[in-house]
């Protein structure tokens, strides 16, 4: 029987035995109906269970009390695999580094992860000076991360052009058809369908690519999604290190460092926890400021500095770039600056692929919208302040 289909008493009996064949010590003096069993939310493909020793039961040192039982759903097509098998290989490496939550086992269809008693940060708390500076040395340390995937830096237009395909045969489908599972009404599609049309996106995507090669941003191993929601708060910890921990590695990938710089200072001014719909509050004016940015920055750049020297095998020409030190430190703010405009367009596709699947409770549509006018404004901006041709910065 699948896991969707399994009933209640079948998934205890499943999650138990994992647990105790895996876990092994006290895990095998309990019985499964002694385990306590909750199932958490795992996302639109996963499927995540809580379980934890009963009260009575001492662990000994070293041994787990409660874990995560991460099923993963379906897996459709060669591209799905891959993608599974990469991320398999990034949350093991990132967990022996303490970069992510332990990895407890890995199972046939899924693996056993780390409970960790945290909350997600607010948004609000993106740009606290203490928090924004473990956040640029966590980001720095997994840029410094040696991973045993491709280093060619394809994903990024991979991606977007995948979703610009996907899109154009969404736009295609008939306004007075219901798109998505969001009672979305046929008057804000024509809207999100009119506006976005107008853009010309696939050659607006054309010219980014163009546009930010200038920049000879280094290609880093990348987050590519570091947004409050991915970024865990400790309940406790001993450590400043350990006050943080990064979650989600699902867009891990090599990839320009701008973009990950850049995707995460634009995640100050989206916030998803907004109560009504479309579910998150759009607000330009949390944006950090350049103090801010070059605050972040510094940490992330002495960091980065720290971690070549412990290993000398990573440094080449192009992570001289990486150097502390005032010129770096503005070629970086002016990378993010930029690369800015890859984060608008880039997570603008992306809702616009998930409106017509998602089941989710969140306006795909809007937010697309939102991330597309971001992406013209600042693109403007950009134009401005540096032209179409960007000087190197001596």
């Amino acid at each position: 029987m699948s896991i969707t289909s399994s009933n209640k008493s079948e998934m205890r009996e499943k999650t138990f035995r994992i647990c105790r064949d895996y876990l092994n010590g006290i895990w095998k003096m309990i019985t499964p109906q002694e385990m306590v069993l909750k199932q958490v939310s795992g996302g639109m493909s996963n499927f995540l269970y809580y379980c934890a020793l009963p009260p009575m039961a001492k662990p000994k040192q070293g041994e787990p009390s409660r874990v995560l039982v991460r099923f993963y759903g379906q897996i459709h097509g060669e591209g799905a695999l891959e993608a599974l098998l990469t991320e398999s290989v990034i949350f093991t490496l990132l967990s022996e580094r303490k970069l992510g939550p332990k990895l407890h086992g890995v199972f046939p269809g899924g693996r056993l992860e780390e409970f960790i008693p945290a909350r997600p940060l607010k948004t609000k708390e993106l740009n606290d000076p203490e928090i924004s500076s473990i956040i640029a040395e966590k980001m720095a340390q997994i840029h410094c991360l040696d991973v045993p995937i491709s280093k060619e830096p394809t994903w990024l237009w991979d991606m977007m052009n995948r979703w610009m395909s996907n899109m154009k045969v969404t736009l295609a489908a008939q306004p007075t058809k219901q798109i998505g599972n969001n009672d979305f009404i046929e008057k804000d599609f024509s809207s999100a369908m009119r506006s976005i049309l107008s853009w010309k996106l696939d050659s607006e995507m054309d010219w980014l690519k163009s546009y930010l090669i200038q920049l000879c941003s280094p290609v880093v191993f990348c987050h590519n999604d570091l947004q409050e929601g991915n970024i865990l708060i400790r309940d406790s910890a001993i450590t400043r290190e350990e006050k943080l921990v990064i979650i989600d590695f699902e867009y891990c990938s090599y990839n320009y460092r701008g973009f990950d710089v850049a995707n995460h200072f634009c995640e100050s001014m989206y916030d998803y926890t907004f109560d009504k719909y479309p579910k998150f509050n759009y607000n330009p004016a949390a944006m950090p400021s350049v103090e801010q940015q070059l605050h972040f920055i510094r940490y992330y750049l002495e960091t980065v500095q720290r971690e070549m020297g412990v290993d000398d095998s990573h440094k080449n020409s192009i992570m001289n770039a990486m150097d502390a030190g005032p010129k770096n430190e503005l070629r970086l703010l002016r990378e993010a600056d930029c690369y800015m405009l890859a984060s608008h367009l880039f997570w603008g596709l992306w809702a616009v692929v998930n409106a017509p699947v998602s089941s989710i409770p969140f306006g795909y549509w809007e937010y697309a919208e939102a991330r597309f006018a971001a992406y013209f404004e600042h693109k403007q901006h950009l134009l401005r302040k540096y032209g179409e041709i960007i000087e190197d910065i001596v």
